[in-house]
């Protein structure tokens, strides 16, 4: 796995939008934050058109995305808001510049479409707050220039008693938004999940869908090989007027329940204030026992 160069002042950052629309008064207050670490702010050509919901038409974010891929300076590529619409640019994506100068996508929800295509090309990305939401909590937006600048190592929490299965394993981290993920099965962006710690989280789904898409999963085999399990926000699940019977966590939890590795839940990440970074395609070293959930970077 390629790991991208951490960055340092003077450094250049790309935003660009290749999602839902966003405006530049939306944009002020994280690039303000941007420079305050010394980064300089280069914006895409095209970041804030506007196509109904999207930020420009496919043919203008996709130019976006291959410019900033390719481009010759910049240190990381983050994307300023999530919504929909990753998946309508990554048909015929050139990586080949990115593998060659190497830089950091950060981004989550939707971005987990461009996670999974460059986790594929072997490069790892960062899942982490977006600018739109830099200001919502602190602590979020620090970990991301934490780990920007290669100074995220570890992050602790306490454990989830009741669901949480003890185990100590070290594998790249690799995952992101549950919706996303089935979404993408059987195509070319499809994630290899054996051998790595998944990374699942979600928002604003039927709790029968968190079980079609879990079931999924462990059909395909995506479930079986994992070297560990981390559950972060299922925020603010739906359910029909007959209830479902079961909360997000245990769906999952009856998903997994039979297979022999270490499992979090309520990981701090995902649609959450509180979105705390994870580098993926990273080794990490993923630690639960009965008191505390420990994520740490070798």
């Amino acid at each position: 796995m390629i790991i991208p160069p951490y960055l340092k002042k003077g450094d250049d950052v790309i935003l660009i939008a290749t999602a839902r629309k966003i405006s530049s008064d939306e944009l002020d207050p994280a690039i303000t934050i941007i420079k305050s670490y010394g980064l300089n702010v280069i914006l895409g050509e095209h970041i804030f058109e506007i196509d109904n919901q999207f930020a420009g038409t496919d043919l203008e974010r996709k130019t976006d995305l291959q410019w900033a891929l390719n481009h010759k300076t910049a240190k990381a590529i983050i994307i300023a808001r999530g919504g929909y619409g990753s998946v309508r640019l990554v048909e015929n994506l050139d990586f080949s510049e990115i593998k060659k100068q190497p830089k950091w996508l950060v981004g989550y929800s939707d971005v987990t479409v461009l996670h999974s295509a460059l986790h594929n090309e072997g490069l790892a990305t960062l899942h982490a707050t977006m600018p739109l939401n830099f200001t919502k909590n602190e602590e979020a937006t620090k970990s991301l220039f934490d780990a920007l600048f290669g100074n995220l190592n570890a992050t602790k929490i306490n454990g989830n008693l009741f669901l949480n299965k003890d185990g100590n394993v070290s594998a790249e981290i690799v995952g992101g938004n549950l919706s996303l993920i089935y979404s993408l099965s059987g195509t070319p962006f499809d994630l290899n999940t054996d051998g790595k710690i998944l990374f699942l989280e979600d928002l604003d789904e039927f709790l029968y869908h968190i079980d079609r898409m879990m079931m999924q999963l462990k059909l395909s085999g995506k479930l079986k090989n994992l070297a560990g399990l981390i559950v972060g926000g299922m925020s603010d699940m739906k359910d029909n007027q007959i209830p479902f019977g079961k909360t997000a966590e245990e769906i999952i939890f009856d998903t997994i329940k039979n297979y022999d590795y270490p499992v979090c839940f309520n990981f701090p990440a995902g649609h959450i204030d509180r979105n705390l970074a994870l580098y993926f395609g990273k080794k990490a070293s993923l630690i639960v026992n009965s008191g505390s959930v420990t994520v740490s970077y070798n």
